[in-house]
């Protein structure tokens, strides 16, 4: 019988992520197309408060575009 490897356990403070690549989590995210072998790569490798300081940017960033396209258009 095989028994289950023991991974360590990253505490979310001691993941290094690069800023780049949180950016690009986060807009592959919003896109809503994401392999599951990325995801479980962002998963071990980003930091969680990265991911919510990007998030919130990029959406206030969309909110802000679309409010924009509306005055344009209108």
């Amino acid at each position: 019988m095989n028994t289950p490897v023991e991974q360590p356990v990253v505490k979310p403070l001691e993941r290094k992520g690069s800023l780049l690549r949180t950016v690009r989590a986060v807009a592959w995210s919003l896109i809503g197309l994401r392999k599951g072998s990325e995801y479980q790569q962002d998963v071990e490798k980003l930091n969680p408060l990265h991911i919510i300081v990007v998030g919130l940017a990029a959406v206030f960033l969309l909110v802000i575009g679309l409010i924009a396209l509306v005055n344009w258009v209108v």
